[in-house]
């Protein structure tokens, strides 16, 4: 076995191979950027290696630096966990010539099996059914389009590079397939670098099934099992299941079987995962759609199931030896449900949120298992995928297991950080979901009023009590708080859960206008203190209407915020910016930040004229751009420039009608204040 092992990879991957790694007696290895330098996986690793930047492309994808950190640690291994190098076959080779052993697959594999059209090729030879479509590679839109009368509408118009949902089309009539053909490889040239396009027949009602496999160097493969992930947003999973419930034992034996197929046909070494579709309406009938070549991110309900350690069996292979299980040896025992928890807003289209963790708060008990990469303090930035934890549950059955993780979920809060946690629990009470009548479209399908997270008044309430009770009033920051540590999140060491608050008031008819704002629209509350007040513990509590509601209460200076954790989730309230603005008392339509980033474009100056939909700022978070534009006609007033970083919420521009800007002496001689933005 390894001596030393280092882990190409971040977050809630790295602490879990770091994990199995103690538990065998090998050192660990971690590699860092500037924006990770105080993460927990550095520190729980042995030793650390710093890469670069915070830019993935100057740090985590330098396959360079990664060798070279390696080599400086007397690393024998690495493992690349899942993301940035784990399906990089110019790494893996890299690893190789290097004489380090990488924890995954051969190049040549990942190569064959990175290329959906080889990886087709490749399958076929040994029986594994597949999606009706077309085979061969770098066909004409004219070939594609003759072919498309064999496969029979609907069609899937399919990238060979991508992935990630860039460049499918669905296409439901022959006449809109040349349009959109001419669209996905407009699509598949700038995201992937590569056009080549090929078309599946669209299967209805699609449940997407993926199996698990383990394969050796002497030539063994097993399968441990099928995991359930119809549950997406946008191609991306949110949660996953194991088993499914949609198969039975002699369907899991066979789509199990053809797993192991896959793995033989490219001589596979290592963790794997077959992705396979299945109609719900013929739930016999499953066909392959790729292989990932790596461990995946909801590998640990396969674990929960199993009893087996995904990580050890990849440090195992690594080293030469066979595999310790036959598949005689694989039982599936009770049900595991993963829920993925991601810094965005599903109230705002799921865009990233990030921000800072003024504390972190996950449930312990029976059957529930957190993987999470996220310290009280951390900074979530743009730079990296918004995964901060995954809460993952088993139980003896499918609903006792759902009951299990909603629970868990309830009992969970990263206040500072805009998350989808309440999002999932409502998820979870889908009659679809409890009755196991899943399919990828299920997310797409739901409305906004399933998707917003409307604001509780009884949380109205506490925040605005709260901000009364750190000397906040209209107009004024949310800063007491911090200085008197009267409000928890005021940045000691202990945990903001167990510090107390001595908040009373003398005067329970005092009805002040506190005003707040909640996903981006204000409001006057008329704070009613005298049925507010905070106990011993720091619990704060309100009755409205009868009923009595508790709630832990946090706040964030920086970015005058109130986070107030009760008994219907997480809502977060901001003190308005307006009235730090360069125009006080200035009236208009905002155009706010939909999410922490950095602006990288001003399109218009201060006293310009825009129609509603002109575009006015650019910015870039989570690797995207987002061009925020006017919400109406008017003169416009800009409040940033480029470069800043700015916060969710933080108003960037204001329009406002011509009069009102001409009275306020804003006019298009007046010139851009942008310039003056970031000194005031």
């Amino acid at each position: 076995m390894f001596k030393t092992v280092l882990i190409a990879n971040r977050g809630e991957i790295a602490l879990r191979v770091i994990r199995t790694c103690r538990r065998l007696g090998i050192r660990t290895v971690a590699v860092y950027s500037d924006a990770d330098a105080q993460a927990a996986h550095v520190k729980a690793a042995d030793a650390a290696v710093h890469l670069g930047p915070a830019a993935a492309s100057e740090s985590y994808l330098r396959i360079d630096k990664v060798i070279a950190a390696a080599e400086a640690t007397g690393a024998e291994a690495i493992h690349p966990g899942y993301g940035f190098l784990s399906e990089n076959a110019d790494f893996s080779a890299a690893c190789e010539a290097a004489g380090i052993v990488f924890l995954g697959p051969g190049p040549d594999a990942i190569r064959t099996m990175g290329d959906k059209i080889t990886a087709k090729q490749a399958v076929s030879s040994r029986g594994v059914p597949l999606v009706p479509g077309t085979k061969d590679a770098a066909m004409s839109d004219e070939a594609l389009i003759a072919a498309s009368a064999d496969i029979g509408f609907p069609v899937l118009i399919k990238p060979s590079a991508g992935g990630g949902g860039k460049g499918m089309h669905a296409v439901f009539d022959a006449a809109e397939l040349p349009s959109a053909l001419a669209t996905a490889r407009r699509e598949a040239a700038s995201s992937f670098g590569d056009d080549t396009l090929f078309l599946e027949r669209l299967v209805a009602t699609p449940r997407h099934i993926e199996v698990q496999i383990m394969a050796d160097s002497h030539g063994n493969v097993i399968h441990l099992g099928e995991r359930e992930c119809s549950l997406q947003r946008r191609h991306q999973k949110v949660i996953e299941e194991a088993p499914s419930a949609l198969l039975d034992e002699a369907t899991r034996a066979r789509i199990g079987q053809a797993a192991c197929e896959t793995a033989k046909s490219v001589g596979y070494v290592g963790a794997g995962t077959v992705e396979f579709i299945v109609g719900a309406d013929r739930p016999d009938e499953f066909f392959f759609m790729e292989m990932n070549t790596r461990l995946q991110v909801e590998h640990p309900v396969t674990e929960e199931v199993t009893g087996v350690d995904l990580v050890e069996l990849q440090l195992r292979v690594g080293a030469g030896e066979e595999l310790p299980l036959t598949q005689d040896d694989i039982t599936l025992t009770g049900h595991s449900v993963e829920a993925r928890i991601y810094a965005e807003d599903p109230s705002r289209g799921f865009l990233p949120t990030g921000g800072r963790a003024l504390d972190v708060v996950f449930p312990e008990g029976e059957g529930i298992r957190v993987d999470a990469g996220l310290d009280v303090g951390q900074r979530i930035v743009s730079d990296y995928d918004p995964m901060i934890a995954k809460l993952i549950v088993r139980a003896d059955d499918r609903a006792a297991a759902i009951a299990r993780l909603d629970a868990a979920l309830a009992a969970s809060a990263v206040p500072g950080i805009v998350t989808n946690i309440d999002f999932l629990r409502t998820l979870l009470a889908l009659p679809e979901v409890i009755a196991g009548d899943l399919d990828t479209s299920l997310i797409d399908a739901m409305s906004e009023e399933q998707l917003a997270h409307p604001v509780d008044e009884a949380a109205q309430q506490i925040a605005a009590a709260a901000v009364l009770a750190t000397g906040g009033s209209a107009g004024t920051e949310l800063t007491g708080a911090i200085r008197s540590g009267q409000m928890k999140g005021n940045g000691t060491a202990a945990s903001a859960w167990e510090r107390p608050t001595a908040w009373r008031t003398s005067r329970p008819d005092f009805r002040p206008t506190v005003t707040l704002a909640s996903a981006g629209e204000a409001d006057a509350v008329e704070a009613r203190t005298g049925k507010v007040t905070v106990d011993d513990d720091g619990i704060w509590h309100v009755e409205l209407d009868g009923v009595q509601h508790t709630a832990q209460v946090f706040s964030d200076a920086a970015d005058r915020s109130v986070w107030v954790c009760g008994d219907r989730g997480i809502h977060v309230f901001t003190r308005p910016l307006a009235d730090s603005s360069l125009t006080p008392g200035l009236e208009g339509a905002e155009v706010l930040a939909p999410m922490p980033g950095s602006v990288v474009e001003v399109k218009v100056d201060t006293g310009d004229r825009v129609e509603q939909g002109d575009p006015i700022v650019v910015v870039e978070a989570m690797k995207m751009e987002h061009v925020l534009t006017a919400p109406a006609a008017g003169i416009v007033t800009m409040a940033t420039a480029p470069g800043t970083q700015v916060g969710l919420d933080e108003v960037l521009a204001t329009v406002v009608d011509e009069d009102v800007a001409a009275d306020a002496g804003i006019t298009a001689d007046a010139g851009s204040t942008a310039d003056t933005a970031t000194e005031q």
